[in-house]
């Protein structure tokens, strides 16, 4: 099968096409015949040899993949060879089969093509775990996600206003502020224009901010206690600034935040066929109704993986990029 290999660690270029053999199911897991892989942060930094697979992974890059169950490996009693569905992958998405945890598979939403159900499961895994697991957002409080126009924030964003919240945003352009205010948002903010939001998104709610979700990090992390409210829940997926910070940790006692957060690339298979499972159950009939929409910014053939990173690293791209295997 054709697959993108990591030549070794570096830029968009060291994603290279090779010929290798079709990887056969283990005890648990599908081998799917992929049609089409998400592209997400974690693959650029497996790129650059700062996000390893866990033991006994693919060291193939893609996390999230769609496609038609062609083989199973032993055990597996919930899905037959012909089976449509979208799956979580530990590893090998970029490829024209991959494997996955019987439990990391879901049916593909009605509706939605193959395309589209690749850019669910380690986004909307993210998002749901992260959101209203660890941040436990409920109907009425106050939402900011950072990064809004990304995979991660179109979806946290749509999710948080169906949810009941008042959701707040910042996004590196006017043009990217207005998408997600387009998208639920009740304001998204410049953060070029406004590097110190604390005070400007606080001003906007009218008090403090219930939830935050941050990939961002670096400078960040103080602005998020700042315009935190009293009890509050910051909630770390990603660390695009650093994650080596200094700051006055006071406020987090004065308030009694929460500082938290979370990967999900080596949580055990269990803990997968949980959101798996809280996905089809309560998010399925939002994206089947169109209540939330998947957003997909551009899609590119899988031998142009690296052009695809390059799209993802310019940051000019407003939801998911995708890969399509023919």
């Amino acid at each position: 099968m054709k697959t993108i290999v990591i030549r070794e660690p570096g830029g968009p270029d060291v994603l290279t096409i090779a010929e290798v053999p079709v990887p056969e199911p283990r005890r648990g897991e599908v081998l799917i015949k992929v049609a089409a892989a998400g592209v997400n942060r974690p693959d650029v930094l497996q790129r650059k040899g700062h996000y390893p697979p866990p033991a006994g992974a693919s060291n193939v890059p893609g996390l999230e993949v769609a496609g038609e169950v062609a083989r199973l490996g032993e055990g597996v009693t919930r899905w037959q060879p012909g089976d449509k569905v979208t799956a979580l992958t530990a590893g090998g998405g970029y490829a024209e089969y991959a494997l996955a945890l019987e439990g990391s598979c879901m049916r593909i939403p009605q509706g939605l093509g193959m395309a589209e159900a690749a850019c669910i499961p380690e986004t909307f895994m993210t998002v749901w775990h992260n959101v209203f697991e660890r941040g436990g957002l409920k109907p009425g409080e106050i939402f900011l996600v950072h990064g809004g126009s990304s995979g991660i924030g179109t979806a946290a964003i749509q999710l948080a206003a169906r949810s009941g919240a008042r959701v707040f945003a910042t996004a590196g352009t006017d043009e990217k502020c207005a998408y997600c205010e387009s998208l639920g948002a009740e304001r998204a903010l410049n953060y070029k224009a406004h590097p110190s939001f604390a005070a400007e998104i606080k001003a906007a709610a009218g008090r403090g901010v219930d939830v935050i979700l941050d990939m961002v990090g670096g400078d960040y992390v103080k602005e998020n206690i700042a315009c935190a409210a009293e009890e509050g829940r910051i909630v770390q997926v990603a660390f695009l600034s650093g994650s080596r910070v200094q700051v006055d940790l006071m406020p987090l006692m004065l308030k009694r935040l929460t500082l938290t957060g979370s990967t999900l690339r080596p949580r055990p298979p269990e803990f997968k066929a949980h959101l798996a499972g809280e996905l089809e159950r309560k998010v399925w009939p939002l994206l089947e109704s169109g209540t939330v929409k998947v957003v997909v910014s551009k899609f590119f053939p899988l031998a142009e993986a690296a052009a695809a990173h390059r799209e993802m690293e310019g940051g000019t791209h407003m939801g998911k990029i995708v890969l399509l295997v023919e």
